[in-house]
């Protein structure tokens, strides 16, 4: 059966809204085979199975289109989901009887139709398609359909991971992250929680006041694959909506990694929570590429000198190659306006970068010094100040989501001012 904005006299960032991003969920452990009609839709199905949201789906593209997947499942097994592109010259409907006659239970079937094509919608329904769509077809839209297909299961994650890492070390890439995601669990209402994954040297625990006894390493340092039970002990609370998975700052051990030895953690908090925002130590490893890649949108921080401005070019241009589907990472400028020091305009950092920080963040001294040394984010040290503004738009931008209002605690003045208000209404 089938189935706000910082300005100066020569400088002015992007001051665009924080807007809603599409987000697409990807896709469990699955397998997939399409069979086109046509060279052009086989060419966006291959180009597809290289999206990250299918790196653990087994997506394969043959031609022939439904003729020939008749004659493949009479022999084989069908797979979870199977890609139809209509062919003008055969009648879909009949060779979708046909196919659920071979079909297993529980495959999916989604149908590419083309501009020719005038099935009724409803006759696929009735006949147990899951999807249609119609041809011309990009890359995106098959990742759309087949992660689509799972978008509303249980067993599929729907958190959203956003990596922030450094142009260079020292800029302050940590200090952006922390804050965000205060901001995105404060302000934008989102259960969140921060992975400092720098095991040797990470300060999420200090930034945030805390001392777990526990964190990423008991993670990744345990030999069967950690459940959500598990990664619900090692967490540190740090305020009603934010939790922290710290890492241990020691030097007791050498942290070399794999390039998939945080696979198994992002996919269990994926699971369970709506958005993790991950602290990434600057170095170029396979694991870390494979983090930065992998994660739904990326901040780099960098600050305004000739080094941050080449290192944060190189790594847009590749990141942007290897995610050919998803929003371009974005960047932000950090402590800019440093007392003495010479530094590239924003304008000319963004005209060499060829794109807008989301933010660029002054140089304060005094308030981030207090802040480190408290263990508190800005908006706890200056709720109004503009930088904990900053941090709040960068959040939006990163999310997509708008400011949660939070409910004010009534005043205890405020039956005395009800009680005049009422005596002046009589009055009146």
């Amino acid at each position: 059966m089938i189935s706000r904005v910082f300005q100066n006299s020569d400088d002015q960032l992007d001051d665009t809204a924080a807007q809603p991003e599409e987000y697409i969920s990807p896709a469990p452990r699955v397998s997939v085979q399409a069979f086109c009609a046509s060279v052009a839709v086989a060419a966006a199905v291959r180009a597809a199975s290289e999206d990250r949201r299918l790196g653990k789906a087994h997506l394969t593209a043959h031609m022939g289109g439904i003729t020939a997947a008749i004659e493949t499942y009479h022999k084989a097994p069908t797979p979870n989901v199977i890609l139809i592109e209509s062919d003008p010259e055969s009648d879909i409907l009949e060779g979708l009887d046909e196919l659920a006659t071979v079909c297993d239970a529980g495959t999916r079937v989604v149908v590419i139709g083309n501009a020719k094509d005038f099935t009724p919608y409803r006759e696929l329904v009735r006949r147990g398609v899951s999807d249609y769509i119609t041809a011309p077809v990009a890359p995106i839209d098959v990742v759309r359909a087949i992660c689509g297909l799972y978008a509303a299961s249980e067993e599929v994650a729907v958190g959203r991971i956003v990596a922030v890492v450094g142009a260079k070390g020292g800029v302050g890439a940590s200090t952006v992250a922390h804050n965000v995601a205060w901001a995105i669990a404060r302000d934008l209402a989102l259960d969140s929680v921060v992975i400092d994954l720098d095991l040797a040297f990470g300060t999420a625990s200090l930034d945030y006041n805390q001392d777990p006894v526990q964190g990423i390493a008991n993670a990744v340092f345990q030999p069967e694959r950690p459940d959500s039970a598990f990664m619900e002990r090692l967490l540190a609370k740090c305020s009603d909506r934010l939790n922290l998975l710290a890492a241990p700052a020691t030097l007791d051990q050498v942290y070399d990694f794999g390039a998939d030895a945080f696979d198994a953690i992002f996919d269990t908090m994926r699971m369970t929570t709506p958005c993790v925002v991950l602290d990434v130590p600057h170095q170029w490893s396979a694991w870390t590429k494979r983090t930065l890649v992998g994660a739904d949108d990326i901040l780099i921080v960098a600050e305004p000198d000739l080094a941050n401005m080449r290192n944060a070019k190189n790594m847009l241009n590749v990141l942007k190659a290897a995610r050919p589907n998803d929003r371009p990472p974005l960047y932000c400028l950090n402590q800019v306006g440093m007392h003495k020091r010479p530094e590239i305009s924003v304008r000319e950092f963004a005209k060499a970068i060829e794109s807008q920080p989301i933010a660029a963040i002054p140089f304060d001294s005094k308030l981030f010094g207090t802040a480190a040394n408290n263990g508190q984010m800005i908006a706890q040290i200056s709720s109004r100040h503009r930088t904990t503004q900053m941090f709040l738009q960068i959040a939006q931008r990163m999310t997509g989501h708008a400011v949660t209002k939070r409910s004010r605690t009534p005043s205890f003045l405020a039956p005395i001012i009800r009680k005049l208000q009422g005596t002046t209404a009589r009055r009146a």
